[in-house]
């Protein structure tokens, strides 16, 4: 017998979030608030968004839920999965990659034990390759969070990992590595 799944629907609070987004564009433009309306449904329900969650967004759009594939498919920063509790997003474009992006890389996948693209048994790390983050003066770098974290080398990855692979670790918060 496999287990219940539970209704998706946002709290009350967080649909007067998504209420008072879709209000920010005019009427009958209310596909404008996708993107900010799947990050909080991201957040929202466990970090990644199901088929189930973007068929709910295209529901609060008035949309098609094929309008919602399109855009999280598209965007690297959605999470079609589910995640580990630290997702490290390795940038991998030029200046990163110059820098050595690829062998902190190869390092980090080999210490945790894990390819890009897969999470530890745990569901402690998950590991993604991104295109430019925007930090290219502080390659190698990578996204945790919403916070950066710059210049990496193996030394300081094995600080982010066991930091940030402690039970009260929050991807809210900036960690000093």
């Amino acid at each position: 017998m496999g287990a219940v799944q539970s209704e998706i629907k946002f709290s009350e609070e967080k649909l007067k979030k998504v209420q008072e987004i879709i209000s920010r564009y005019p009427e009958g433009r209310q596909k404008s608030a996708l993107l900010p309306i799947l990050h909080l449904a991201q957040r929202e329900f466990d970090g990644w968004l199901s088929v189930p969650v973007m068929d709910y967004v295209a529901t609060l759009l008035n949309i098609k839920p094929i309008e919602v594939y399109e855009v999280a498919t598209f965007y690297t920063m959605f999470n079609l999965k589910p995640v580990g509790k630290c997702l490290i997003e390795f940038c991998r474009t030029g200046p990163c990659m110059h820098n050595r992006a690829d062998q902190i890389i190869e390092y980090t996948e080999k210490k945790l034990g894990i390819k890009v693209g897969e999470t530890t048994v745990d569901n402690k790390f998950s590991l993604k390759a991104v295109e430019c983050l925007g930090a290219c003066g502080y390659a190698p770098m990578a996204q945790i969070g919403k916070f950066y974290y710059e210049h990496l080398t193996e030394e300081k990855m094995d600080k982010i990992i066991a930091r940030l692979g402690q039970e009260d670790f929050n991807p809210d918060n900036k960690y000093e590595i």
